[in-house]
């Protein structure tokens, strides 16, 4: 399951690809768009900006931009660096495994689960979500 920190990185990523113009966004602007607090958009940014998804600006001026076109970004690199492994089970991932892992029959079960989700969060653009938000706008009359 994806964490609220997840699903509000998504969202603040596609917000910064949607209102890009070249110029840093502030904080305020993109809190208030997608409503949530802007402290705690700031402890997501400051994972982003460290991973270098994002750049940052302080003061005057400042705010927040994506380093890249939408296009080069995929969810799950968005995702990774505030959910850690997206694997549904830690053995597989191979950070912590028992003592029946090699006599596990559910193993390749969990195995495929991961594959699955990495196969449709890394196949998945940035650019993909503006896209689909442009549809659905336009879908809405908006």
């Amino acid at each position: 399951m994806v964490s609220t920190k997840g699903r509000y990185a998504l969202r603040v990523m596609a917000d910064l690809a949607q209102h890009s113009t070249g110029a840093y966004i502030p904080l305020a602007d993109i809190a208030k768009r997608q409503e949530i607090s802007e402290k705690y958009l700031e402890s997501i940014l400051k994972i982003l900006v460290k991973e270098r998804i994002v750049k940052g600006l302080r003061g005057k001026g400042g705010g927040y931009m994506l380093t890249r076109a939408p296009s080069q970004y995929t969810v799950g690199e968005i995702l990774r660096p505030l959910e850690g492994s997206l694997a549904p089970v830690s053995c597989v991932d191979g950070s912590e495994c028992c003592a029946r892992s090699g006599q596990c029959v559910t193993m390749e079960v969990w195995r495929d689960i991961q594959k699955a989700v990495s196969g449709v969060v890394d196949h998945i653009t940035l650019q993909d979500l503006v896209d689909r938000q442009r549809q659905l706008t336009a879908s809405q009359g908006g």
